[in-house]
C-alpha cells in the first residue's frame, strides 16, 4: 500500500510554504515585508477532495500535494509550450481517470475545478487510502508518517 504524509495537513485546508509572495494572495493583512522566508499559502484544494481537470476530460481525488512543483525537468518540457503551468503554485497527485481508464495524474492549481457531481470515483486506489463519509467526501484511512 501507498504511504501519504499527513501529519502537516488538515482535510479543510494546507498551509504551504512559499518565499516569494510577489502578487500572491495571502489570506493575511500583514505587509509582504513581514512575511518573508517562512510565509504561508493557502492551497486551494485539500487531500481527498474531487477535482476534474479544467481543460482535459478527467477528474479523480488528491492523495497529495507538493507546495511548487516537484518533478523532473523532462516531465516538464514534455507539457505544450502554450499550455504549460507555473511552476510556482501547488501541484496535487491525484488518482484519476477519464472514460477508459484510471492511472495516477500530477497536475498543478491553475488546471483544476472542484468536482461537484457526487459521481462515485472508480480508481481502485481510492478505496485502500480513503473512506467515503456519510456526505460523499473522502477521508484518510489512517495517518501513516513516510
Amino acid at each position: 500500500m501507498t504511504k501519504i504524509d499527513l501529519t502537516k495537513t488538515d482535510l479543510t485546508r494546507t498551509d504551504l510554504t512559499k518565499t516569494d509572495l510577489t502578487g500572491v494572495d495571502t489570506g493575511t493583512d500583514l505587509p509582504e515585508a513581514e512575511l518573508s522566508g517562512t510565509d504561508l499559502r493557502m492551497a486551494k484544494f485539500h487531500l481527498g477532495q474531487v477535482v476534474k481537470h479544467r481543460i482535459f476530460p478527467f477528474r479523480g481525488v488528491i492523495f497529495d500535494i507538493d507546495p511548487t512543483f516537484s518533478n523532473t525537468e523532462e516531465w516538464w518540457l514534455s507539457i505544450p509550450a502554450e499550455v504549460r503551468p507555473r511552476k510556482d503554485q501547488p501541484f496535487y497527485h491525484l488518482f484519476a481517470e477519464n472514460a477508459e481508464t484510471e492511472y495516477v495524474a500530477y497536475v498543478s492549481e491553475q488546471n483544476l475545478l472542484a468536482d461537484t457531481s457526487r459521481d462515485p470515483i472508480r480508481h481502485r486506489q481510492v478505496k485502500e487510502m480513503f473512506v467515503k463519509d456519510d456526505t460523499g467526501a473522502y477521508r484518510p484511512r489512517g495517518l501513516t508518517v513516510n
